[in-house]
């Protein structure tokens, strides 16, 4: 009635049956058709780079499949809190800090890439050795208020670390992508973000006898009991999609 209303504990205890009576729902209807049923809403984060030039076609494909989800796409390079925010889902790269979390792998094997544009190295040469890299210009990434500089690599069982500066710092993973490809300078990518402008040519793998920091993409959730069958759905098309995309850069030699 008007009168009555939920307390603060009633609200979160609230937010804990939505799911379950949903899932029950799904459970009633799988019995009555023998299948798993895949719908109703999803809500994602993942980084603005994946999500904005990847990510987004392979949610078309999934939808296309699966048309009775509803999506909600969140897309940000800060890390989502799958506890406070409306997420049921976060695509990171990296393992999470919480290890409480439950992280699945979408990509193990993705590993950061040095990478240039034709452009700037008709104009500036190419370093021949990552201890060049020195003399070059290097877009850098920043999280919050730490600036990612700080470059490693490895070779065979040498391992090396460089503190790397340039003139242009972003805190959104696509526009270190698109200055990149525009010849501002020399970027460190995640493989999986940038496999299409290597595979085109519109970008140049540096220094290939020295290997990225691995960068490995998990799918992040709080609970297993959250793993609906339209996560596992989606989870199962972007192991696919991932697999097919890190392959091709084996099959020219970029990857180990």
């Amino acid at each position: 009635t008007r009168t009555l209303r939920l307390t603060a504990e009633g609200e979160i205890f609230l937010e804990h049956c939505r799911p379950a009576l949903a899932l029950i729902a799904d459970g009633r209807e799988a019995l009555a058709t023998g299948r798993s049923v895949v719908r109703g809403p999803l809500q994602i984060s993942a980084p603005s780079d994946l999500g904005r030039n990847i990510l987004a076609g392979w949610l078309d494909e999934f939808q296309d499949r699966f048309p009775a989800v509803q999506l909600r796409l969140s897309l940000s390079d800060r890390v989502a809190d799958v506890y406070r925010q409306p997420v049921d889902i976060a695509l990171r790269y990296g393992q999470p800090a919480d290890s409480s979390l439950i992280a699945l792998p979408l990509a193990a094997a993705n590993v950061r890439v040095l990478c240039a544009a034709p452009d700037y190295l008709e104009r500036y040469g190419t370093p021949g050795d990552i201890s060049e890299l020195a003399q070059h210009n290097c877009l850098c990434y920043m999280l919050g208020e730490d600036i990612h500089d700080r470059w490693r690599f490895r070779r065979d069982d040498q391992e090396s670390q460089l503190r790397v500066s340039g003139n242009r710092i972003a805190d959104d993973g696509e526009m270190v992508s698109r200055w990149v490809r525009a010849g501002h300078g020399i970027a460190y990518k995640s493989a999986l973000d940038i496999a299409d402008d290597l595979l085109a040519g519109r970008l140049i793998r540096l220094c290939p006898d020295w290997q990225g920091d691995p960068a490995p993409l998990n799918l992040i959730c709080a609970d297993r009991r959250q793993l609906s069958p339209a996560i596992r759905e989606l989870r199962a098309l972007l192991v696919s999609r991932c697999d097919a995309r890190l392959a091709a850069l084996r099959e020219r030699g970029w990857l180990v």
